[in-house]
């Protein structure tokens, strides 16, 4: 736990940055000139004012806007007034490990069947032919091919139906299942809370296609 610093005074902290300096009253002419040189530093220079957080992002930086539950409003800061925000997820094992990330959004799409998309992030050395099962409080799943992999890990980029929304809303957790590539015929699953889902959902971007 950490101490509180309340109990520290601001007397004190300013003093702790004073010269000391002793004197004989002769050479009081000296000790004038020497405090004009070492003159103590002033609050405003000792004291972290702070700065606004979201000044401090530099384009192109992630930040979380808001919390829906287990769900971040992720936002990526932008030249525009508007940062572009998806819904985000961090899944973890059973230790609290990282082990996969989600990123959805809407899409605002005419005579499709995707009314959204996500961006699954599995660990590198996933067996990409066994692909990524995704079911809602034990219900039949629906299996996704892995699209590549890069230096974050292997990507699955998916659409969800009507349907697939509505399972999550109606729903309390689902399963991501893959398979390792030094162990096939394993099958590792980890669980995404629905938590929020809802309400993360309805206000994350509308993405036009």
């Amino acid at each position: 736990m950490l101490k509180s610093l309340s109990t520290v005074s601001l007397a004190l902290l300013l003093a702790s940055a004073l010269p000391i300096a002793a004197q004989e009253a002769s050479d009081q002419a000296a000790t004038d000139a020497a405090t004009e040189e070492t003159q103590a530093p002033s609050a405003d220079q000792l004291l972290d004012l702070g700065t606004p957080a979201d000044a401090a992002l530099q384009v192109g930086q992630r930040y979380s806007k808001e919390k829906f539950g287990d769900w971040d409003l992720a936002c990526v800061r932008s030249e525009s007034e508007n940062d572009p925000c998806s819904l985000l997820q961090v899944l973890l094992d059973e230790d609290g490990g990282p082990v996969a990330e989600v990123t959805m959004f809407r899409i605002d799409q005419e005579g499709g069947q995707a009314v959204a998309g996500a961006t699954v992030i599995a660990p590198l050395e996933t067996l990409l032919p066994a692909g990524l099962t995704i079911s809602v409080d034990g219900a039949p799943g629906k299996r996704y091919n892995f699209s590549f992999c890069n230096g974050a890990g292997c990507v699955a980029q998916i659409g969800l139906t009507e349907a697939d929304i509505n399972a999550f809303k109606q729903g309390t957790k689902a399963m991501f299942s893959l398979r390792p590539a030094t162990s096939p015929e394993t099958v590792v699953s980890v669980p995404m809370s629905l938590k929020g889902f809802t309400a993360g959902y309805n206000a994350v971007d509308v993405v036009k296609q």
